[in-house]
């Protein structure tokens, strides 16, 4: 271990996290509860606990606690939110999601990811999560209305299966924006007939996997 990194969750929390824009009580003690170090490569298991993304294989990664704190926060999740979240990586989003949330319904389009996740998130006795391996834009329309979505992936655009699967007065939190360009974080809210956008904050996602007939399907 690093002598200057976070040796655990709670250090992590104490010393990158919670001394910043966190202070919701409910996300500050999941992300000190989930073990960052159950979801990073056995390779990278020495930098589990500091403030960076990490790579997780298949040219994905595993986002920075930071953020994660942070679009967790903003999506304003109750104990009876049913959630979509489109990226499931290598699974610790999700498990922060579900640590708060009544249910999570996740995607990931590439097989080894997800099942590599499924495995993690059993070990810890996760209950209320559902995967799926398909292609993320297209959400999840057997299960919907979902009151948050929350993707984890940059896309360029809206994906309209997302907003028409969002619950009335529900809300989505996505990066939007092009690979290597600038991405902004935008929490949707859904009103009626209204769509109300707001940028929360510059950040750098890998981008959303489009399925298309040309390229080879992960699932």
């Amino acid at each position: 271990m690093h002598p200057h990194l976070p040796s655990n969750s709670e250090e992590m929390v104490n010393t990158q996290i919670s001394i910043r824009d966190i202070n919701a009580p409910r996300v500050i003690q999941v992300m000190k509860m989930i073990p960052r170090d159950s979801f990073v490569l056995e390779k990278h298991r020495a930098l589990a606990f500091s403030d960076q993304a990490l790579p997780i294989g298949e040219n994905q990664t595993i986002s920075q606690p930071y953020v994660v704190a942070f679009m967790t926060q903003a999506l304003d999740l109750k104990s009876s939110s049913k959630v979509l979240e489109l990226g499931t990586g290598s699974g610790y989003q999700t498990a922060i999601l579900a640590s708060i949330a009544k249910s999570v319904y996740t995607i990931e389009v590439i097989r080894t990811l997800i099942d590599r996740a499924q495995i993690v998130l059993s070990a810890l006795n996760f209950s209320n999560i559902h995967f799926k391996c398909s292609d993320g834009r297209l959400g999840w329309q057997e299960q919907a209305p979902f009151d948050r979505i929350i993707v984890t992936a940059a896309s360029e655009d809206i994906p309209p299966p997302l907003l028409n699967q969002l619950a009335d007065n529900g809300k989505m939190i996505i990066p939007i924006g092009r690979q290597h360009w600038s991405q902004d974080l935008v929490l949707i809210s859904k009103q009626g007939k209204r769509i109300l956008k707001e940028k929360l904050l510059p950040v750098r996602f890998v981008p959303l996997i489009r399925v298309t007939p040309q390229k080879h399907k992960k699932c």
